[in-house]
């Protein structure tokens, strides 16, 4: 008898379970390819020489419990405002202080979306990149929200997600994926396909061009000072590249970077800081080698499981060239969305938390790391 128990628990206990999981895997759609060597190499040339590997010691947060996860922030120089998406539905504007205890959150206008990309446009108007609207631009002091676009090509949006204007009104923006919603974004990253599209829309002819497909999850995009090119970043494959407007060509902006990009800045004075909100882990690195991990890791997070964890978040600041020049992360962040360089400070905005990161770089600088 104890022979044949321990046969039965066996088969019971272990071989039932391990084919109904084989049964489960073959029968499940959710199909991962391969993703390009790039998305999971190792390499240590866009680590800067200067670092703060401790940026949450000295940082303030401004907003708490006001800003329901800040994605993007826009900083207005003429009033002195931050202007802000929330999960909400809100874009609100927050006042700057030298005290980040006097700044005061004001609800400003409800998209009735998810706003997340914000820029200024020519015209003193505010155009915003709502995930499930579409391009949109607010203006009247925000008494009046137009659609500006929601698709391209025949093709709707799925996740508007940045926007950059350039001098002469044009707008830059990404739809980051024209298959997954930001409730599935996860998914798109999982199943290694290139979703993402860069565009352009001229508010005069009101034309939308698709400049770019077939992108990893296309996120942030900033317009160069000389307003030649744009550069852009793709999120999974740990890079940022140029777009030459004229020429309607590509090259690699910042290879191999230390996390996973999302929005980047030109800060007005030779440099842009790029938001990674999660440094590369060795749980991301083996699954975007493996499809098959990924399709296992799909199918856990369609129960509400998720097995890839965003740590070591942090900014990047580089020159023109792309070449880094600091590092500010810290073990114990997550979910940087962007960053904005608004006099001595770097402010951060948030995709998971309550508030607006604040670090004065004087106080708290990237210095050399001591051998």
């Amino acid at each position: 008898m104890p022979v044949l128990f321990s046969s039965r628990f066996l088969f019971f206990s272990i071989i039932v379970p391990f084919l109904v999981s084989i049964a489960l895997y073959k029968l499940d759609t959710f199909d991962p390819a391969p993703v390009p060597s790039d998305a999971y190499a190792s390499s240590t040339t866009s680590i800067p020489p200067l670092i703060n590997d401790k940026s949450l010691t000295g940082a303030e947060f401004i907003g708490v419990g006001l800003l329901d996860k800040p994605e993007d922030i826009a900083y207005h120089q003429d009033s002195n405002l931050i202007y802000t998406g929330c999960i909400d539905g809100w874009v609100k504007r927050v006042t700057v202080h030298d005290s980040a205890n006097d700044s005061v959150v004001e609800d400003w206008v409800n998209t009735g979306g998810r706003p997340l990309g914000i820029a200024f446009g020519i015209h003193g108007e505010v155009i915003v990149a709502d995930a499930y609207k579409g391009l949109l631009n607010i203006s009247n002091d925000g008494k009046k929200t137009e659609l500006l676009t929601d698709e391209a090509e025949g093709v709707r949006f799925k996740l508007t997600d940045v926007v950059a204007v350039a001098d002469n009104g044009v707008l830059y923006f990404t739809d980051a994926s024209y298959k997954y919603t930001l409730h599935q974004v996860k998914f798109d990253i999982l199943e290694g396909k290139p979703h993402g599209r860069l565009m352009s829309f001229d508010p005069t002819t009101k034309v939308t061009r698709v400049l770019l497909r077939d992108l990893y999850f296309a996120n942030g995009v900033s317009m160069s000072p000389d307003q030649t090119h744009l550069i852009f970043c793709e999120t999974p494959m740990k890079r940022c590249s140029k777009y030459y407007i004229n020429d309607e060509r590509v090259e690699v902006f910042t290879p191999s970077l230390p996390g996973y990009p999302d929005n980047i800045r030109y800060d007005g004075d030779g440099h842009y800081w790029i938001a990674l909100p999660s440094g590369v882990t060795t749980l991301w690195n083996i699954s975007l080698k493996y499809p098959f991990l990924r399709k296992l890791t799909a199918m856990v997070a369609k129960y509400g499981v998720d097995l890839m964890f965003m740590e070591n978040a942090g900014v990047l600041q580089v020159d023109l060239d792309g070449n880094p020049i600091a590092y500010y992360h810290d073990p114990k962040l997550s979910h940087i969305a962007t960053c904005d360089k608004i006099g001595k400070y770097l402010y951060c905005g948030s995709l998971s938390h309550s508030h607006i990161l604040r670090l004065d770089l004087l106080k708290y600088p990237a210095q050399k790391k001591k051998l």
